[in-house]
């Protein structure tokens, strides 16, 4: 049910048609280069979560010092 080889060849002649080979050619490469665009801002958004996992696991655990904190207090004013 999806489109077929000669369904295909069909669009891309009418597309030549209307655009010209000169525009198509441009198309193109626009088309190309926000794909690269796309994919490079994909790999650098994973590379940039990724570091942030790394300095969170270096870190020391905010929740489980202020458990300690919230213990010593709570013994204080016992």
């Amino acid at each position: 049910m999806g489109i077929g080889f000669r369904e295909l060849l069909i669009i891309l002649a009418i597309a030549l048609l209307i655009f010209g080979a000169k525009k198509l050619r441009n198309i193109g490469s626009d088309l190309g280069a926000a794909v690269r665009g796309f994919k490079k801002s994909m790999s650098d958004g994973d590379s940039e979560e990724s570091g942030k996992k790394l300095a969170q696991e270096e870190r020391p655990d905010a929740e489980f010092s202020s458990g300690k904190r919230d213990n010593a207090d709570s013994s204080k004013n016992a």
